[in-house]
């Protein structure tokens, strides 16, 4: 009974701990969370008061912001007042899927923005960076942006894809000179006549040889 009852208490202070453990991490990720959020919508009212921005561009504008952010040769990502303009940031009617990837999400609005990616490199020219969000109502569902650095995972996939595209092409090539060849005796032209013609004459020789003998 002793044993018994040490184990219960020694599993009571393992889950006591772990719960403890678990509201730390909760603790410390809620107010990351919150200052996330606060710099989102910060960042959205700057656009929006101060460069005029449509509200669902800004907001847009602000995703793609905290997305580039992440990257690992962008220091950060500028939004001249021009990115807000006609001719840098539109704001579509879809209602259909975001794209034809994994993101097959259906959205009622596509929203694009420019801005410019600032490299952690001072030796390196600004990147010219457009960014794709996709909405229903005012709620963002898909994202997308052309990263200076794709992930690694993307690149293995493109090269096994033009790997695999080229072996495509070369079997194509060989399915196709062997379908042009059965094509080609399969249907009599211009050079399989004249062979034809030529056993008709020979045959033709050989007969009046015989009579001749």
């Amino acid at each position: 009974m002793d044993r018994n009852s040490v184990s219960h208490r020694l599993l009571l202070t393992a889950g006591r701990l772990a719960a403890c453990a678990a509201s730390l991490v909760f603790a410390i990720v809620q107010p990351v969370r919150a200052d996330q959020l606060e710099q989102h919508n910060d960042l959205v009212n700057t656009f929006v008061t101060q460069m005029h921005a449509d509200p669902l561009v800004a907001d847009c504008a602000a995703h793609g912001n905290f997305i580039a952010s992440t990257s690992t040769v962008l220091d950060h990502v500028e939004f001249p007042p021009r990115s807000f303009d006609s001719a840098h940031a539109t704001v579509t009617p879809w209602n259909d899927s975001f794209d034809e990837g994994k993101q097959r999400v259906k959205v009622d609005t596509i929203v694009t923005v420019e801005g410019f990616g600032i490299p952690q490199s001072s030796n390196e020219a600004p990147y010219d960076l457009k960014f794709r969000c996709g909405y229903v109502g005012k709620q963002m569902l898909a994202f997308s942006w052309n990263d200076p650095v794709p992930p690694s995972k993307a690149r293995g996939n493109a090269h096994g894809k033009t790997h695999g595209k080229g072996k495509g092409k070369h079997s194509s090539n060989k399915s196709t000179s062997k379908h042009a060849t059965k094509a080609t005796s399969a249907k009599p032209g211009h050079k399989s006549a004249a062979p034809s013609t030529h056993a008709k004459a020979s045959t033709k020789q050989t007969t009046s040889k015989k009579k001749q003998t």
